[in-house]
């Protein structure tokens, strides 16, 4: 099986805009736009059997309907899902999504501190982190980017000392751009993860090979970011660093099973 656990997706009637918005954000080009067809289409040519949904809430007013579409997709593809938050969310509102999360079956929660726009070891994000350990869901969590400091490695390695109980996948092995800082803090927070999305296309074989065995297999998952990029062109470049076939079954599916499968089963 593989399991790619990093996908953006969003409504049909603005996947394209959504696409574009990433595109500009990065300044480089998107593969797909990220509607549910195109991902399907993307999916089965490369033999990607489930994958775990996300989107990234810009307002709080964003995050209900985020999170209802989501939930319906995760139904409706048999796939897994997480849930969109905000820092700006009021303690109330905050607890109505992650109980609308529970009910759902969504399996975690996801949050972008640079598309956000929030600081990712400040006070407004650890309500969040708190409430998000309270409810035994883990975090997929943006890492890095050298343009700013909002989600930089040593941020994520603050949360993960103050919250060692909530497992956190950092995406981007843990630091897009940062990846240096990556493997130097974060191997030693046994509740970080990582994810390979966006990262393997910028990294030469042997320093990504490096980084996933500093981490260990274990605590790694196979990721497109899509629909930034393609699945079938990913995991080529995964299967071309010469990882054991036990490094890649935990990478392509077990740890993404047991960190987000399992929990989408409505209460």
């Amino acid at each position: 099986m593989i399991i790619d656990a990093h996908v953006h997706l969003y409504p049909d009637s603005i996947a394209e805009k959504a696409a574009g918005s990433i595109a500009a954000f990065y300044s480089m080009p998107v593969r797909y736009d990220g509607g549910a067809r195109t991902l399907l289409r993307a999916c089965e040519h490369a033999g990607v059997e489930k994958c775990v949904l996300c989107s990234v809430a810009t307002t709080p007013a964003q995050v209900r309907p985020i999170n209802v579409f989501l939930a319906g997709e995760k139904d409706r593809l048999g796939f897994a899902a997480l849930c969109a938050l905000h820092p700006q969310m009021t303690e109330t509102e905050l607890a109505e999504e992650l109980d609308f999360a529970r009910i759902r079956g969504l399996s975690g929660a996801k949050l972008h501190p640079d598309f956000q726009r929030f600081t990712a070891d400040g006070p407004a994000a650890f309500r969040l982190y708190e409430a998000l350990a309270a409810y035994k869901l883990p975090l997929l969590l943006h890492a890095g980017d050298r343009r700013y400091d909002f989600s930089s490695p040593r941020r994520v390695a603050n949360i993960a000392r103050a919250f060692p109980g909530l497992p956190i996948v950092a995406a981007h092995l843990g630091g897009w751009s940062d990846w240096e800082e990556s493997v130097r803090l974060l191997p030693n927070c046994g509740n970080v993860y990582v994810d390979t999305s966006s990262s393997l296309y910028e990294l030469t074989p042997a320093r990504a090979k490096e980084i996933i065995r500093a981490f260990g297999a274990e605590r790694v998952l196979f990721g497109t970011d899509f629909p930034m990029w393609d699945a079938a062109d990913e995991l080529r470049m995964l299967r071309g660093l010469g990882l054991a076939r036990e490094e890649l079954e935990l990478i392509l599916h077990t740890n993404a099973e047991n960190l987000f499968f399992g929990r989408n089963t409505p209460c």
